[in-house]
């Protein structure tokens, strides 16, 4: 999943710093609630040990490499990871902006970077080259798990949140022509589809729409990350890969063709790390930190993150830091 959030737009403008920490920090308390009960083991658990031992107790003289992709939800994550183990002691050396999920998978096998968040999803069909249909997440997660651990590598636990890939047309395209499926771009005789360059050879991409949806009416157009929008805006495109956590959706001017025979599969997030690199790290310790954050992460909360970054420009880690710090993680 190679995407980008943070291209231009218009319309918005940037809310005062402390509107802003005022709206995540009561996002935080509200999430913070909402998963009391489906949580309420690991997080006790996770607190308990939290204030019952010093800040840099659990990863005090270790570090690692955390690299992450080149999208703004990416960046939130990175920054949301990094925080968080800086705040029990690791040292971080973090390159984010790394690439696409071909381009940032070698850098974790060829040692350059030790960690970085990941998509199931892209994980089972980019990565593994399984091409599958998952029935649920728990499905897709337990596939990238057993292939990463054939491979040398393991997970944390996975987000609530997916963020998966879908079509969107805006709403009069929709309305011309009776969209509200993927399958019913057949009814077009012909139609121009926009994406980043990557897309077009993917089965969880323009490959999957042809083979599953029988898809053959559309033209491929290469998109620079983060254009899609303003190329259905334009007419450039009359449809464009986009994702399902994308602020600009909240805008109302699209309609998100849903995927009933689920090509994109699901999207939750896990930490992929080197395994010998987790041992050195603390095993389970490490990977409670992490799993503390993934927990905290519903669809409102990344969506609210991604907003603040993308469209209100403020720095992933000053957003992550609030998040984080109204929900007692630093």
């Amino acid at each position: 999943m190679s995407r980008q959030l943070g291209g231009q737009v218009s319309g918005y403008r940037r809310p005062p710093q402390t509107a802003m920490l005022a709206v995540l920090a009561a996002a935080a308390v509200l999430l913070a609630a909402c998963s009391s009960t489906s949580t309420s083991t690991s997080t006790s658990t996770s607190s308990t040990s939290s204030s019952s031992s010093s800040p840099s107790a659990a990863g005090s003289g270790k570090s690692l490499t955390l690299g992450t992709k080149d999208f703004t939800e990416e960046f939130i994550l990175g920054a949301l990871y990094k925080l968080a183990l800086e705040a029990k002691g690791y040292t971080v050396n973090y390159k984010p902006n790394i690439g696409a999920t071909e381009i940032i998978d070698k850098a974790l096998t060829s040692g350059q970077i030790d960690a970085y968040p990941e998509y199931t999803g892209e994980s089972v069909a980019t990565v593994a080259g399984i091409n599958t249909t998952p029935a649920t997440p728990q499905q897709e997660y337990n596939l990238a798990k057993a292939f990463y651990a054939k491979r040398g590598q393991s997970m944390s636990d996975m987000t609530p949140f997916f963020d998966t890939d879908a079509i969107a047309v805006t709403k009069a395209y929709a309305a011309k022509y009776g969209l509200k499926t993927t399958a019913d771009l057949n009814k077009i005789p012909h139609f121009v589809l926009g994406a980043r360059p990557e897309f077009q050879g993917r089965q969880e991409g323009a490959v999957g729409l042809q083979k599953v949806y029988g898809l053959h009416n559309f033209t491929f157009k290469s998109l620079a990350l983060g254009l899609q929008y303003q190329a259905l805006d334009s007419g450039a495109v009359n449809a464009a890969d986009v994702f399902t956590t994308d602020p600009q959706l909240a805008s109302g001017k699209y309609t998100v063709l849903t995927d009933p025979k689920n090509v994109f599969g699901f999207q939750n997030i896990a930490l992929v790390i080197n395994t010998n690199k987790l041992n050195e790290l603390g095993g389970q310790a490490f990977l409670s930190i992490i799993n503390r954050v993934n927990a905290l992460l519903t669809t409102p909360a990344i969506i609210a993150m991604n907003k603040a970054v993308a469209i209100d420009k403020q720095q992933p880690q000053d957003v992550a830091r609030t998040f984080l710090s109204a929900n007692h993680i630093i």
